[in-house]
């Protein structure tokens, strides 16, 4: 349901509110296949945009057997994808996430594994397939944590009380095992953007992390995503008077791969910032899903277009 800050957007795939030719993205340079493993988490976050939690199964988990039918897929259509990623939910609740992993990586493509560091991946046999998988394809394996700011406070205030420690806990025995992570955090709470990126390198400096603060692949800062908030709409003509171009955008180089629950399988969706939008969901196979996407929803303008933010690396 959109607030009335947006009455009249949004609404038509094709046509903005004023009339105008709504912009839309091609897929022209897949780089990046994700799945979502499931929206079941050990924790719930204050603004979680998937609202995961210990109870929403809104999207069930996807099995390894799933994933390596879209990798046969992918072999088919030659997407040329470099990266095959995983997000959640928390992905190390997923009982295949090992098999899912070593199954890509064994493809030849990179993997990435988005993930909070906490209990799920800190279990005795995860640690050990994780060990196996970073020893069997070394440079192949990247976790990225989520790591709301570089303050316990307000981490903490995000993800509860106690979180910024147990996800320290997981990224120093990611550390001490020399496997590659990356961190996701946040551009919220009034702070630049570059104070934020100080603070994160005081804390990686503190931690002996070898994760580069000002590098935004290595620290992916998100802008806050609220429905709620007056956003334009993006028409042809932004991509001349913004100086952008469309293939800049998440939906040109990447697809998410969902199950919801009571679907006998999984379809592909445009974006992986709006698996429950059926607008965005394009199919059950990757060639259904090679069709544009109408840039027909909030995010697509602040988070993707004017916030220039992006889930891929």
């Amino acid at each position: 349901m959109k607030d009335h800050v947006n009455i009249g957007k949004f609404q038509d795939p094709y046509i903005t509110a004023k009339g105008e030719t709504r912009a839309h993205v091609a897929l022209n340079n897949p780089q990046t296949l994700w799945f979502n493993t499931g929206t079941l988490c050990n924790i719930a976050c204050e603004n979680c945009y998937i609202l995961s939690s210990p109870t929403n199964d809104a999207l069930v988990y996807i099995t390894a057997d799933e994933v390596s039918d879209y990798l046969d897929q992918l072999d088919i259509r030659q997407w040329n994808v470099r990266e095959i990623a995983f997000t959640g939910g928390e992905p190390f609740m997923n009982p295949d996430m090992i098999e899912m992993a070593r199954r890509s990586l064994a493809r030849g493509y990179e993997v990435l594994i988005l993930t909070n560091a906490m209990q799920p991946m800190q279990r005795k046999r995860v640690r050990a397939d994780l060990l196996k998988l970073a020893q069997d394809y070394p440079d192949k394996l990247t976790l990225r944590v989520s790591v709301d700011h570089w303050s316990a406070e307000l981490h903490d205030k995000e993800r509860g009380k106690g979180t910024f420690e147990r996800t320290l806990e997981g990224m120093r025995w990611l550390r001490d095992n020399m496997i590659k992570m990356t961190v996701a955090g946040r551009t919220m709470w009034g702070e630049s953007e570059l104070d934020g990126r100080a603070g994160y390198a005081r804390l990686y400096a503190k931690e002996n992390f070898n994760i580069d603060a000002l590098n935004p692949g290595e620290t992916v800062l998100f802008p806050e995503m609220n429905e709620n908030v007056e956003v334009p709409e993006i028409t042809t003509e932004c991509w001349g008077i913004l100086n952008k171009s469309p293939s800049e955008i998440m939906c040109s180089s990447s697809r998410m791969v969902v199950k919801h629950r009571g679907a006998k399988t999984p379809s592909v969706i445009a974006c992986t910032l709006l698996p429950y939008d059926p607008l965005f969901e394009l199919g059950s196979t990757l060639e259904e899903a090679e069709r544009p996407v109408q840039l027909n929803h909030p995010h697509c303008a602040k988070f993707c277009v004017l916030g220039g933010a992006s889930c891929s690396a």
